[in-house]
């Protein structure tokens, strides 16, 4: 993993060549993690709604901060966050091949850094309850299980996820 470390490089995203990378990373990552969880339809969907150009550009005109994280110059992750009631971490992706190399811890610490900049006391995220290996990593990165919920993305289809939340430890500054 430390040969990996000083190669990745995590950028806010700024521009359209950074959006379009994300939305390629998220056709990969998506069909290949969710593929048995939800099924195609329901990715193809969620991938125009969630996942796109244009939505990722509108998430980001509407507040969502996005990070994008690169190995030798190829993107190979990204996250997004949101100011809501703490930090909501809405997206985070590792493309399988580029997992266990350091890139979701360094994409996680800029959250933290992001949110105690923020003064924010905590990190909160919705997982699909049936997504049990990324729920593990979540367990293990300090988040606990607070509510479960289903939610109407529209389209017949529904969100069915547990709401999981960190808690921070915020520094008093002196």
């Amino acid at each position: 993993m430390v040969e990996f470390m000083n190669k990745i490089k995590i950028e806010d995203v700024e521009n359209e060549k950074q959006i379009k990378d994300i939305e390629e990373l998220a056709k990969i990552i998506w069909t290949e993690h969710y593929m048995p969880i939800i099924g195609p339809y329901q990715i193809d969907y969620m991938l125009n709604k969630y996942q796109s150009f244009e939505a990722i550009s509108e998430f980001l005109s509407n507040g969502y901060i996005y990070f994008i994280a690169f190995i030798e110059g190829r993107a190979c992750g990204y996250s997004a966050i949101k100011f809501d009631n703490g930090v909501f971490l809405s997206k985070f992706y590792i493309e399988k091949s580029y997992r266990g190399k350091g890139i979701g811890k360094m994409l996680f610490n800029k959250i933290i850094e992001t949110a105690a900049l923020h003064k924010q006391s905590r990190i909160w995220l919705t997982c699909n309850k049936y997504n049990s290996e990324t729920i593990e990593i979540y367990k293990k990165m300090g988040f606990e299980i607070i509510d479960s919920i289903v939610t109407d993305i529209g389209n017949g289809f529904v969100m069915d996820d547990y709401v999981m939340e960190k808690n921070l430890i915020l520094q008093n500054s002196r």
